[in-house]
């Protein structure tokens, strides 16, 4: 013989489901945030200390630049921007219309889920990578 509910015990049960359900969201209401994202950093023109490098075409020709780039490329960059890095890491590299000075910022001081490589190469290593992001032989 099936056990049928009453209506009062459908209504119990529909109670407690409320109930719940309000409980639920009132923990959530009074449960404490996370704080606030640290400001972006700011843009290279605006750091005194490190001013807007010029990248002269010889410069961006330069074998040993581009050797010096080529390797912060392979040792690092190529891991999140590399044409065998993992879908969805970062976005793949076609520098061809970037501007050497905006490719420079970015390296330095990151953006968005990048991070600033101002504190862990220096500053003519960040230029090399630039350069060799620039050049004919880059090779994502």
């Amino acid at each position: 013989m099936p056990i049928r509910p009453t209506v009062a015990a459908l209504r119990v049960a529909v109670f407690l489901a409320a109930a719940m359900a309000f409980a639920t969201q009132l923990v959530r209401a009074q449960a404490p945030t996370a704080p606030a994202a640290p400001a972006a950093p700011a843009p290279a023109a605006a750091e005194a200390d490190e001013p807007v490098p010029t990248f002269a075409a010889d410069f961006l020709r330069d074998t040993r630049v581009l050797a010096t780039g080529r390797e912060v490329w392979q040792q690092q960059c190529r891991h999140c921007h590399g044409n065998s890095a993992y879908p969805g890491k970062a976005p793949k590299l076609s520098p061809g219309g970037l501007d050497p000075v905006f490719i420079f910022d970015r390296v330095t001081y990151g953006f968005k889920g990048m991070p600033p490589w101002r504190h862990v190469f220096t500053r003519e290593q960040r230029m090399a990578v630039v350069a060799y992001i620039k050049s004919d032989g880059f090779s994502p």
